[in-house]
């Protein structure tokens, strides 16, 4: 496999904390990032020798041969924006989730990619996740019957928000646009497309949503399942949950797949994950009946290593951006549906 060369807009939590991670991992390199800030310069450097540092990122496209994809991880609010300006210069780029903040901004950078023929995807990540993998393969093997219900929680317990743009920009920040970006695409991703969102939406702690809940109806037979009824999909994202509850649940005809922790998030329901053998992510349940479901191989390094195999002619393309932006029309519903106390079609 021939190493990408990386170019990286942003090297804080996400550039460095989530992209550069991955990408070596994936057995590629950070040639060049885009950062004035002194000391992620120098974080950069150590990271990665050799690496080219630019102001801004009309220099970033000035020097086109030094590296051969951009990954763009500035806040969201300038996604757009940067992603329009790689497209017209005919750059390939990854935009981080979620492409813009709302519909309208996403259908543009797609317009101009596409009328520029510029390669382009998303960083949907959260699609190689160990238990998103594993219930894939449940579905595709019948394993819970015809599935009617799908919940996932996103829950933390962070009473005091941290001092970020994530938490305090309303332009851009808030857990609509941060956690559920990755919810509702994972929904659509097994169900298929909504056909309606219900959503609830407060502001807790923060100037910007940090508690939300969305009810998504999705049409019969699509998504991974094909289940030949309608799904609800039922998703929370907060910051000021003490008691996380169960991470995935999903119930069908012939049983339930339950996930009780995610990641290093404390949770009540540690002792019962605890008990899951070597090699298992969660529980097929039939009321008190359990087994343990094996879990399916794969990690986030694989968009990277499926983005090298993309941009080398030889895979499909990790991320359609098409499904990001129906992603953010469900997440314009979703405005709407809280702010008007109604269900909205999509």
């Amino acid at each position: 496999m021939t190493a990408l060369r990386i170019a990286i807009v942003g090297y804080g939590g996400a550039g460095r904390g989530i992209h550069s991670r991955l990408v070596r991992e994936a057995g590629h390199t950070v040639a060049a990032v885009v950062t004035r800030d002194l000391g992620r310069r120098q974080q950069a450097a150590s990271d990665w020798p050799g690496v080219r540092f630019h102001d801004d990122l009309l220099a970033l496209v000035a020097a086109r041969g030094t590296y051969d994809v951009v990954v763009v991880t500035s806040p969201t609010a300038l996604h757009a924006e940067h992603g329009a300006a790689l497209a017209r210069a005919g750059v390939p780029f990854v935009l981080d989730k979620p492409i813009g903040v709302d519909a309208h901004e996403a259908r543009a950078v797609v317009a101009e990619a596409a009328a520029t023929g510029t390669p382009f995807t998303v960083f949907h990540n959260r699609r190689w996740d160990p238990e998103q993998l594993t219930l894939e393969a449940l579905l595709r093997g019948g394993g819970l019957g015809e599935v009617h219900t799908f919940e996932r929680r996103w829950e933390r317990w962070r009473p005091r928000p941290q001092q970020r743009w994530k938490e305090n920009d309303p332009a851009g920040g808030g857990l609509l646009l941060d956690l559920g970006p990755h919810l509702v695409d994972s929904a659509t991703r097994l169900f298929g497309r909504v056909t309606s969102v219900w959503a609830q939406t407060r502001r807790l702690t923060t100037p910007t949503e940090d508690d939300v809940f969305l009810v998504l109806t999705h049409a019969p037979g699509g998504g991974v399942a094909a289940s030949g009824r309608e799904v609800v999909s039922r998703l929370w994202a907060g910051s000021v949950v003490g008691a996380p509850g169960p991470r995935t649940r999903v119930l069908g005809g012939a049983g339930a797949y339950v996930v009780t922790t995610f990641e290093q998030d404390a949770s009540p329901f540690e002792l019962f994950d605890a008990e899951a053998p070597e090699g298992t992510l969660g529980w097929l349940t039939h009321g008190r009946e359990r087994e343990a479901v094996p879990q399916a191989p794969g990690g986030h390094a694989d968009f990277y290593r499926a983005l090298g195999a993309w941009l080398r002619g030889d895979g499909e393309v990790p991320v359609d951006p098409a499904d990001a932006v129906r992603t953010a029309e469900v997440l314009d519903a979703a405005r709407v549906a809280a702010r008007e106390k109604r269900t909205v079609a999509v």
